[in-house]
């Protein structure tokens, strides 16, 4: 798992236009960048909502969303929930186990690989200031607003 003081890693994702995203657009201003495990389910809708939801508190602020759901799946989220700031499609996980929030989970009983819902708040250089693991969507999007406060 990345730390504070850590420097985002270096990728090179597409998002539900197709648009391809480096570390370099991360730069200049802060960003968040929130790992969640999956497009169109309960808390993942959830937690991009209520970002959505948020914008206009978070000017001066980049957001980036980041799973292993594809391109195609990514539009299709984010239009069917006016998502207006880029999913990034991890399809081959680097990213994710660049940061550290790709590994084994459980549910009901089964043990099975996938994302664990991270968000990492960047400086203007691309160096991590806040890491929220494990993260419980009621109030998160409410919580980062407050640390960049």
């Amino acid at each position: 798992m990345l730390n504070v003081g850590d420097s985002f890693p270096d990728f090179e994702l597409s998002d539900q236009d197709g648009r391809i995203w480096t570390k370099t657009d991360l730069l200049g201003s802060p960003t968040v960048v929130f790992f969640y495990p999956k497009d169109n389910t309960p808390g993942c809708t959830k937690e991009a909502c209520d970002l959505r939801d948020r914008m206009p508190k978070f000017a001066g602020t980049k957001i980036f969303g980041v799973s292993p759901d594809s391109v195609k799946s990514h539009k299709k989220f984010a239009d069917k929930f006016k998502l207006e700031f880029p999913l990034l499609a991890d399809t081959s996980k680097a990213l994710s186990e660049a940061c550290g929030v790709w590994g084994e989970k459980s549910l009901y009983g089964r043990i099975f690989m996938g994302v664990q819902r991270t968000t990492f708040l960047l400086d203007s250089e691309g160096k991590i200031l806040l890491v929220w693991n494990k993260v419980k969507v009621p109030g998160h999007a409410d919580d980062i607003l407050s640390k960049l406060a």
